[in-house]
């Protein structure tokens, strides 16, 4: 077997898999980069005892276990602190590996990415797992191993493996509550799906606030990860798209967020356009129930594969 097509074969999904353990593009990226060097140191000496792609999970999973011992859980904003009133002064980015990030799909979505499965909600929930549930919980339920396959990626025992599915499932279900957006845009229907997109990139490329507003859940929410100011309520995030947001133009290219309705966000900055933010959209009952604005250029810069804006 050639080492190079094999891997290829099972990058994207192995990408998606330590995303979803540690949360965190930039994580997942040095989990995926330990899980292929020691494949290739390990290549020579593999027996095919399993499959190839079983092998890489294993991998995979430890290494990204080992870099969850060693990082705290991300956070969502709402998490790290309370949300703000005043739009005056939103604070200075949070330094270190805090807030969750993106998942930004390229165009070609792999047979093994569930889309549901990485959703902003359920990969926050994940985080606040010990890194060993985490990872049963994910390939039992996520990657559909079996209880005794599980246990043999793990080096455990089934019965420690059912143990730690029924804690991880109670934490995951107290936080994940309603509906998934998966089910969400399925009630939409791809109509109602495209008129809210429609509508979404109008009004913000118009600087429209009131047009926004009304596509707003009464609770809505608006979060700016690094940034610690978030805004809770429709009539605080409103504050803040009037007081804030619409200082320079911006232009939007609709692209699939963590399985959800999202947007490239790209800013005009001495007459050109730069990519300043990925939007992820929550909707609840055909209405945005969270703007999550990802702002953080060390994020941004992995999405070379956006498409530029002139």
């Amino acid at each position: 077997m050639d080492f190079e097509r094999v891997v290829a074969d099972h990058r994207r999904e192995l990408l998606a898999h330590c995303y979803r353990m540690l949360g965190s593009m930039q994580d997942a990226e040095d989990a995926l980069q330990e899980t292929l060097l020691a494949a290739w140191r390990g290549f020579g000496a593999f027996e095919g005892r399993s499959s190839v792609r079983t092998w890489l999970y294993r991998i995979a999973t430890h290494a990204s276990i080992r870099l969850a011992q060693r990082r705290r859980p991300r956070l969502l904003s709402a998490e790290y602190g309370p949300s703000r009133l005043s739009t005056d002064e939103l604070g200075e980015p949070v330094a270190g590996p805090v807030f969750v990030e993106p998942w930004v799909e390229e165009p070609v979505e792999d047979r093994y990415l569930r889309r549901e499965a990485v959703e902003l909600a359920f990969v926050a929930a994940l985080q606040h797992l010990p890194a060993n549930q985490r990872a049963a919980l994910i390939l039992r339920e996520v990657l559909e191993f079996s209880a005794a396959e599980v246990a043999d990626l793990l080096d455990t025992s089934t019965a420690s493996v059912n143990s730690a599915l029924q804690r991880a499932r109670k934490t995951v279900d107290e936080r994940v509550t309603g509906p998934s957006q998966r089910d969400e845009l399925a009630a939409l229907g791809d109509d109602g799906c495209r008129e809210l997109v429609d509508a979404f990139v109008s009004a913000w490329e118009r600087a429209d606030v009131p047009q926004l507003v009304s596509l707003l859940a009464e609770d809505a929410r608006f979060t700016m990860p690094p940034l610690p100011a978030w805004f809770d309520g429709v009539d605080a995030v409103a504050g803040f798209l009037t007081d804030r947001l619409f200082a320079s133009a911006w232009r939007l290219t609709p692209v699939p967020v963590n399985g959800q309705l999202g947007f490239a966000c790209y800013q005009q900055r001495d007459g050109a356009y730069a990519l300043s933010a990925v939007n992820a959209l929550t909707v609840r009952d055909g209405r945005i129930a969270e703007i999550t604005g990802f702002i953080d250029p060390a994020v941004l810069g992995l999405l070379e594969f956006l498409p530029a804006q002139r």
